[in-house]
């Protein structure tokens, strides 16, 4: 019988992700504080946006940090800037996070 240990990222009483290690469901956790707080500052300049709108928003900021600090840096889009709704394989690949949906 085999011993796995997993670490869960739980969010206002419900899990939201399983991870195999610590260091990625420290940085899963961080991106959720990141969402939260756009989610919440979103909420306060917008407030005619409705709050899945702002959470979603939000979410996506948090996801494309890297993509969005290049944009406040240098007013330009990232060289090889991913498509929201593609899985092109010549795309530069991402830094994955290995994870498994909580039961």
């Amino acid at each position: 019988m085999a011993v796995e240990t997993k670490y869960v990222v739980v969010r206002k009483g419900e899990e939201k992700m399983t991870f195999a290690n610590k260091k990625d469901a420290d940085a899963w956790d961080k991106m959720l504080d990141m969402a939260d707080a756009f989610t919440d500052w979103l909420q306060q300049h917008q407030p005619e946006m409705n709050e899945a709108q702002a959470e979603a928003l939000g979410m996506l900021l948090a996801e494309q940090k890297e993509a969005v600090q290049h944009i406040l840096r240098t007013s330009k889009l990232p060289e090889s800037a991913p498509a929201a709704a593609t899985d092109d394989a010549s795309a530069a690949p991402e830094k994955k996070v290995r994870a498994v949906k909580a039961a």
